[in-house]
Parts: structure tokens; sequence; C-alpha cells
């Protein structure tokens, strides 16, 4: 029975080294970035006839960011991003969302989520046109101002382009940019003043430079890559490698394509009731797009017609997420402990409506699955006291039998029935506790809600580690005490072993998200009052 105290012990360090790695990878030193080579310039959008151009041909080569600057660009801020948009193409090459600052010491310098210099990633729209000129993202599109900025008491922001042929075909590309919001709306509107009807398809796509070459050894980190969500196939992720295996071709009606990274998300959602197809295509220069297209629509000669869409480029703001498309909160990716993750996150919610405060949300979480788990640990902690008293009968079976394995076996577990004790029962706050601070941990890692969230005096990021080591200390001590209540495994080396684990986790949590630590050490401390209490019980009951 010791040993699976054992194992379970140890199970729960490897799980928490693996966590560690992960956090390391999340937020520990970066490499010093290198030169980066610029990408292939395309061919000329004459080289392949733009009425004839599949998905094939319009993404084939990446953009190159020499030839992005030759060409003018329309600069859109509104209270939450501030965009650049190229002429060439109508591309939103940056994309700079002011509420969210790099870090906690540059709070002037924005996330940039869209950039088409170093980490190329950028949004992209066009037309598939048949029988007739169409325009791509390579195409040149007339801006009608330089400079757009959403004016106090303005709602909404519209930002028009425009393309035409010698046909008399005119593409009025529109993106409407809203107060609050990260969610773009896109229009193209197609006039035929032709004599010839205009058929085409509009696609939309995210292109961006694989991040890094992530290790095979690895251990489980966060996701950045594509995903594909379809009411069919539901929640799918399309990684890098697997858009360099084989080009994705899949049809859908209704869902939505995204490329998403630590707490932050571009996502194109084609408009509902239609069937779309859905692509990946991967390009020169570790380039990858991800897109779809819409169904081809015949535009008569004197007649008009509207092409819809929308772009969510913003944070992983879970309830914005929900409300804008259906499966987009599943970006804010918990892994296989979602069912737990999730209901965590929204007690998370709750006491942070009352506080106004992540920390002290952390605090009452942790008193309220303390509560609610009251009962099993009560069992458990009763079981471990009766344990520790038994500790003189153990030691006097253990000399008694110290050259007979088999008999003291036998001996102990007569003991253990003669005083109704359940060995195992010391296992189980472990075992409760296990799913649950993992899922904790994702849920911090994962929420944008608590990104660099303050707490109270020193503590100003929850999702930083403690900069003065203060609570991990303070989450050893509380792991030495707890030990201390905890009845001793009868075999020495184990004991000996164990001794060592306040210390080992001391080293781990010291560079865990301090919200995750906050989390353990409120557990600890009132673990060690449950425990206290029920031992003195015990105590006076057997002096009684």
């Amino acid at each position: 029975m010791d040993n699976l105290r054992f194992v379970l012990f140890v199970l729960f360090v490897f799980l928490s080294f693996m966590l560690w790695q992960q956090w390391q990878v999340d937020y520990g030193p970066k490499p010093e970035p290198t030169a980066q080579t610029e990408p292939t310039v395309p061919a000329a959008p004459g080289d392949v006839p733009e009425a004839t151009r599949s998905v094939d041909d319009i993404a084939k080569t990446p953009e190159s960011t020499v030839a992005a600057v030759e060409h003018p660009r329309v600069t859109v801020t509104t209270d939450v991003i501030r965009a650049e948009i190229d002429t060439k193409g109508g591309d939103l090459r940056i994309l700079d969302l002011l509420e969210y600052p790099q870090s906690k010491d540059h709070p002037d310098q924005p996330v940039r989520l869209f950039n088409d210099q170093d980490q190329f990633f950028i949004a992209q729209s066009g037309f598939l046109g048949e029988e007739t000129q169409a325009p791509t993202h390579h195409s040149i599109w007339r801006a009608e101002a330089d400079t757009y900025t959403l004016a106090e008491g303005q709602d909404t922001l519209r930002v028009p382009f425009t393309w035409t042929n010698d046909q008399g075909v005119r593409i009025t590309k529109t993106l409407i940019f809203a107060k609050g919001s990260y969610l773009i709306e896109l229009e193209q509107q197609v006039v035929n003043q032709s004599g010839t009807d205009w058929k085409g398809r509009q696609y939309v796509q995210l292109q961006r430079k694989n991040p890094e070459n992530q290790s095979e050894e690895s251990f489980v980190r966060t996701y950045t890559g594509g995903v594909l969500y379809t009411p069919e196939d539901k929640y799918e992720k399309i990684t890098f490698k697997d858009m360099a295996d084989s080009n994705l071709n899949r049809k859908a009606k209704d869902g939505w394509i995204a490329m998403i990274q630590h707490y932050f998300l571009a996502a194109w959602i084609p408009s509902a009731g239609e069937e779309h197809s859905f692509y990946t295509k991967a390009l020169s220069d570790d380039h990858f797009v991800i897109g779809t297209y819409s169904p081809m629509l015949d535009v008569k000669p004197g007649e008009e017609k509207v092409f819809k869409a929308q772009l969510f480029a913003g944070p992983k703001l879970q309830r914005v997420l929900e409300k804008t498309a259906p499966g987009l909160e599943l970006t804010v990716d918990y892994g296989s402990l979602t069912i737990i993750a999730k209901p965590i996150f929204w007690l998370l919610e709750q006491f942070h409506k009352l506080f106004n405060n992540w920390g002290w949300a952390i605090v009452f979480v942790t008193i309220t699955l303390k509560a609610l788990f009251y009962k099993l640990s009560q069992a458990s902690y009763r079981s471990m006291a009766k344990m520790r008293k038994l500790q003189p009968k153990l030691q006097q079976l253990k000399e008694r039998y110290a050259d007979d394995k088999q008999k003291f076996n036998m001996a102990l577990m007569e003991l253990y029935r003669k005083e109704k004790v359940n060995p195992l029962g010391g296992c189980l706050p472990i075992l409760v506790q296990i799913p649950v601070f993992i899922a904790l941990y994702w849920v911090l890692i994962e929420s944008v809600e608590m990104r660099q969230a303050p707490f109270i005096l020193w503590l100003n990021d929850l999702s930083a580690k403690d900069p003065y080591f203060i609570l991990p200390l303070i989450m050893g001590v509380s792991m030495y005490i707890q030990q201390k209540l905890n009845p001793p495994p009868t075999d020495p080396v184990q004991a000996k072993v164990m001794q060592f684990f306040p210390l080992i986790f001391t080293g781990f949590f010291a560079f865990f998200p301090s919200g995750l630590v906050l989390y353990w050490v409120v557990n600890n401390i009132l673990s060690i009052l449950q425990q206290w209490h029920i031992t003195r019980q015990i105590e006076r009951s057997a002096h009684a």
C-alpha cells in the first residue's frame, strides 16, 4: 500500500515536470532571432490569366515583403486595433491589438497579430473568376483615402477599395470595422456594366510562415497552426506538417478556418447557409495558406451582387468567440480535460465579477473546490490519521517479522482489518487533485483573460512566475507541514525519498505561473487545517 502512495507521488512529480517544461516553452528565455530571408518575389499576375485562375494558381508563392512596400497602404485605427491595408490585393498586413501590450515592461508596444516582416502572418481575399477578369490578392485596388480613424461617438468605420476592368465590371471591396470589436466585416460588391455575364467565387485566406520548427521530443505545448471547423467534423487542427504533407480539399455548409496561436487567433468565417470549399496550400520558404471559397455566382449584365465574409482577428475572449461563430470558442484549447477546465473557468468568471481581481477569483475557486470535495477529503484524512496512530504497532510488526516478508504482509493486513483502516484512503486526495491541478493549469495558460492579470503587492502578473519566488517557498513549507501530518512510509528508502519532495516541488513551482502556485498554496493551507482538525478529533476519541 505504501508503494502505491509512493507511485502516486512520483507520478505527480512527473506531471509537474511536464507542466514545467510546457511553461518554459511559453514563458522561458527565447533564443535571439536570426536574420530572415525574404520570400521569393512571385511571378507577375499576368503570367496566369486571372480569368482562369484556380486556388493553386492564386496561392502558389508567398508574398514578398519587398513588393509590399512598393504600394500605398491605408491605415485604420479604432479604439481597439490599428491596421494597415495594402492597396495591392487589399491585404490586411499589419494588425496591432491596442489593448494587449507585448509585456508589462513595455505597455506602449501592443501585440502585433498580423505582420508582414519576420513572423509573416496576413489576411487576404479576392475572386476566382470564370471566363472574365476578376481581382485577386495580386491585383491593385484604388483607395479613397490613406487614413481612417473611428471618431468619438462613431460605431462603425467603412474602408472601401475599388477595382475595375476595361469591360465595365466594377468591384468594391469594403472592410467594416466596429467600435470595441475585433470582428471585421468584408463586403465585396460586384457591379456588372459589361455586355456579358460575370461569374466568380469569393475566396478568403490566411497566409502564415511557420514560426518555428517544433521539436518532436517536446512535451505538451500550446498549439500554433491551422484549424478547420465544420458542423460535421467539428474542431480539427490542421498542422503545418499536415499542410506540407497534403492539400486540404473539403466542402461543408457553414464552418470556418483559422490560424491560432497562444492567446490570439485570426479566423475567416464565410456566409452562413452556403456550401463552401475549404483548402490549404504549402508554399515555398515555409509559408502556408488556409482558406475557403464560395459557390460560383453569376452576375448578369446590369446586375449587382454582394459577397460577404467575416474576419475575427484578436484575443481568444471566450464569451465573445461563442457569440461570433459556432465552435469558435474551442480555439481556447484546454485539451482532454476540457470537461473539467470549462466549469473551472466559469467559476473563475463568477468570482471575478465579485472581486474584479483574478487572483482573488483563484483563491475562492480553490475554497469552493475544497468545499465540494470536503467529504471525500475528510474520509481520506481520517484514514491517514488512523494510519499515523498505527505507526507504533506497524514498527513492532516490522521488527517481529523482519526476516519474513510474507508473514509481515499477512500480519499487516490483519492489523488493518482489526483497526478498520483503509490504507488506500490516503491516496484519494492526490488522485482527486491531479486532474483539477492540470485543468486549472490549462485554464491559466490558455485564458487570455488572465494574461498579465495583477493580484496584490508584488504579484502583478498571474500568468508569469513569481519574480521573488515567495509563493513557491510558501508552497514548499506548506507541503513540508502537510507531509509531517501524514503517516510516513514503512519502507525507509521511500521515507527518505519523500523527504525531498517539498524541495523538488519548490524547484518546479518556482517557474510555474504564479496563479497556479497561488491555487496550490491556498489548497495546501486548507488541507493542513482540515487534516489537523481531523487528527485532533481522532486523538481525542482515542484518549476518551
